[in-house]
């Protein structure tokens, strides 16, 4: 099986896990890179002391959709009608 350095990245989670790491090499002679977060199934896990998952970017994407439905509809609808299109199309971003 072939491993995808371009898509591949490394985390430490645990008590070394900001430690100094040395280069990991795939059988291919491609380095992996270290990072500070990594996205898997569309969860972001950080690097910590302990598990950790990072909600910042479920948040970023609930208001830029609440903000585009806001921009548009406005004052012209009414508050039913808002909460009802926050409802259908915020919250299923939220949850994702």
């Amino acid at each position: 099986m072939s491993l995808n350095a371009k898509k591949s990245t490394c985390i430490r989670i645990g008590p070394r896990f900001n430690a100094n790491c040395c280069n990991v090499v795939t059988r291919g002679g491609r380095e992996l890179a270290w990072t500070n977060v990594v996205r898997y199934l569309g969860i972001f896990t950080e690097s910590a002391l302990c598990f950790k998952c990072s909600l910042d970017n479920g948040k970023h994407s609930l208001y830029r959709t609440f903000n585009g439905i806001f921009g548009r509809v406005g004052r012209i609808a009414s508050n039913e009608v808002t909460v009802q299109l926050v409802k259908s199309k915020c919250f299923p971003v939220l949850f994702y």
